[in-house]
Formats: structure tokens, sequence, C-alpha cells
């Protein structure tokens, strides 16, 4: 089972907590995380953030396929389930067809069909009007935590070494 990132996740560590300025070693995990295993995204999220202009674009597109990966024949299935599920639950019309617009739609189908936990920002809501993730992913039996929570449960640590 591994973690799949949603964009916001990857959005706020730049601009907020992991600066790649000031903490350069949370992208360095996220790159070895990767490499054992443990951490991706979806093509969707890839796409998001390729299409900005800053650092964090330049590193997903860094990254590639392997790293953002693209919806296999497993998936299908399971945005299927996802839209039968969202159509279920009493949503607004808008707010079903944002969903299956954003890359959102992607990744909870994507960590459905691969048991995948899914890591977001986002807290649950009762809205109607706007679909969250962790919404989903509850009714979905999918397992849903914080990027804070994945770096505690991965034991990430981030020493200070000398500085140059």
């Amino acid at each position: 089972m591994a973690y799949l990132l949603d964009a916001d996740a990857f959005i706020r560590a730049k601009r907020l907590h992991y600066g790649f300025d000031f903490c350069p070693a949370f992208w360095d995990w996220l790159i070895s995380a990767h490499a054992d295993g443990i951490v991706f995204s979806v093509e969707k999220v890839g796409d998001e953030l390729r299409a900005g202009d800053d650092e964090l674009s330049e590193w997903a597109s860094e990254r590639g396929n392997d790293f953002f990966l693209p919806p296999d024949r497993e998936t299908v299935p399971a945005l299927e389930q996802v839209t039968q599920w969202v159509s279920d639950q009493g949503y607004s019309a808008q707010a079903i067809g944002t969903f299956m617009q954003v890359a959102d739609y992607f990744l909870v189908a994507q960590a459905l069909a691969g048991e995948h936990m899914v890591v977001t920002h986002e807290v649950a809501s009762a809205s109607r009007r706007r679909i969250k993730i962790p919404d989903a992913c509850i009714g979905l039996g999918i397992k849903c935590v914080t990027p804070f929570e994945t770096l505690r449960n991965e034991r990430a640590r981030f020493i200070l070494g000398p500085s140059s």
C-alpha cells in the first residue's frame, strides 16, 4: 500500500511548510520514499503541478510518469465506482460536475483501484456544494491521511547538516 498525494499537499509544502529554499530535505524524502515504492501521485495531479511556472512545476516535470501514475486498466472500474458513489450522495449537479473534471476524481479512483492511502490537507465536510477528498475516501473505504501523518507514519526525519 502506497501513499498518493493530492496537488494541495505539494502546493502547501512549497508555499508554507517545506519551501525548496529552506527545507530541501522534504523534497529529497519524497524522491527517496518514491524510490522505495511508498510515495506517488497520479498523472492528473502531475499535470496540474506542471501547469505552473515555478520551482514546483520544474520539480514535477523532473519526476515523470514513474512518480505521477497514469490510469491503468484497474482504474476504469474504480472510476465507475467513484462516479456511482458521488451520484448517490445528494451532491449538487455543479459539485458532481466539478469533481469529475479535476484530479481529485482520478486520485480517489486510483487509490481505490490500488488500495492506496490518499494524502491531503482537506477535511471532511457535510456540504453538498463541494465534494471533498476525505468524504469520498470515507464513503468508498479508502484510508485518508494528512501529509504530517504520512511523515510521522514513515518516520521521516529532516536533520540539519553543516551550513553551506
